[in-house]
């Protein structure tokens, strides 16, 4: 891809907060869920397998997703809270003693050269709002080959929150000076499910969502823009950032 014009007008740069599952990666959450399931049976001892029902974990973080879980097997809302640091601390050690699988496969197609592009833009900032624990998914970009992009950004992960809603906040404070939180009118969250535009929404920023995870079209019609790939991804930032759909299919 060739360079566009800036697109901040002498303002912050622009907050991309990205999910990873179903919109940065694909097909990469077996040992993350299997980490999972051991920390609460080491912690719990409950067998995740045999709950009814189980949570569909789209769209949640990992602490929800444990609480869901646990409730589900009878476990109390005290001991699940009392517990909940442990399983944490053991889903993560387990899932570093497994991250030496080549993720690059489960990458998005044409994301790596999306972010990549995004990464070297003065006029935006790349961050990350995702439900994984976030010694997960730091090691989960590492085994995907996107680590280099997202070195150095802020966040809000699970570990930070299990309430998804609250991590777009979190991350706008990270991105910020103390005291001035990155502006909301300057952050876009981009995700595949309706839980990353609910979040959007309940901080008050925009979001751009992608069908690449479990979702159609039609179920995250809720958000400021919806596409199918990469390069309708790379156009919707620009249009909805302060471009025009025109400058980005010339670039």
């Amino acid at each position: 891809m060739s360079a566009t014009p800036d697109i901040g007008g002498g303002q912050p740069p622009w907050l991309l907060l990205f999910d990873i599952d179903g919109t940065l990666m694909t097909g990469a959450t077996r040992a993350h869920a299997q980490s999972l399931r051991e920390a609460l049976h080491t912690v719990h001892g409950v067998d995740a397998g045999a709950v009814r029902d189980p949570p569909t974990p789209a769209g949640r973080t990992d602490g929800e997703i444990a609480r869901l879980i646990l409730i589900a097997a009878g476990v109390s809302a005290e001991r699940i809270d009392e517990r909940a640091a442990e399983v944490r601390m053991r889903c993560c050690e387990r899932y570093a003693r497994m991250a030496n699988e080549d993720l690059s496969h489960t990458v998005v197609p044409g994301v790596a050269a999306l972010v990549a592009e995004l990464a070297g833009r003065r006029d935006v900032r790349l961050g990350l709002v995702t439900g994984n624990y976030e010694p997960v998914a730091r090691l989960k970009l590492r085994q995907a080959g996107l680590e280099r992009p997202f070195s150095s950004c802020p966040g809000g992960f699970g570990s930070d929150s299990e309430d998804r809603a609250a991590l777009p906040g979190i991350a706008r404070r990270r991105a910020g000076p103390p005291g001035h939180p990155q502006p909301r009118e300057r952050t876009v969250v981009i995700g595949d499910t309706p839980r990353d535009i609910a979040c959007a929404q309940a901080d008050g920023v925009r979001c751009l969502a992608v069908t690449t995870g479990p979702h159609r079209a039609g179920e995250l019609s809720a958000a400021d823009g919806v596409v199918t790939t990469a390069a309708e991804l790379r156009a919707a930032i620009l249009q909805l950032a302060g471009g025009t759909a025109e400058a980005a299919a010339k670039a």
